[in-house]
């Protein structure tokens, strides 16, 4: 049975999207820490345990995180882009990217902020432009 971040990559789920090539897909939490908190997970492997991969998705999955957080940062005003993969919430592989000011803005355990649906269409194309620059 697919996962609900496999039918958002494949456009059956509505997504705020940043980045995708082939193989990867980026989208902005809809339950974000900070504005710009995305989500980047593999399109065709649905493991959930980020050490299952195999090496080339494993490898190719971290440069395409890489290369949407420095688009990220280019995007949303931070100090850094804070990366997490905890696994727990969805059974999905998927890296956490999420702009700081400080480290505890990468504290899972505050609220989330609650933003328009026009606010996150914005800061998910700022991103997506600033992907394509690359």
């Amino acid at each position: 049975m697919a996962t609900i971040f496999t039918k958002i990559a494949a456009g059956e789920i509505p997504s705020y999207k940043c980045a995708e090539n082939e193989d990867f897909y980026a989208f902005l939490d809809i339950s974000p820490l900070a504005k710009g908190h995305t989500l980047v997970i593999p399109k065709h492997v649905e493991d959930d345990y980020i050490f299952h991969l195999d090496q080339k998705t494993y490898e190719g999955l971290w440069a395409f995180a890489r290369k949407v957080a420095v688009a990220l940062k280019a995007a949303v005003p931070c100090k850094r882009i804070g990366v997490a993969v905890l696994g727990m919430e969805v059974p999905h592989t998927h890296i956490h990217l999420v702009p700081l000011q400080t480290e505890g803005d990468l504290d899972f355990r505050k609220a989330k902020l609650s933003l328009e649906p026009g606010e996150m269409k914005e800061i998910a194309a700022k991103i997506f432009s600033e992907y394509e620059k690359l």
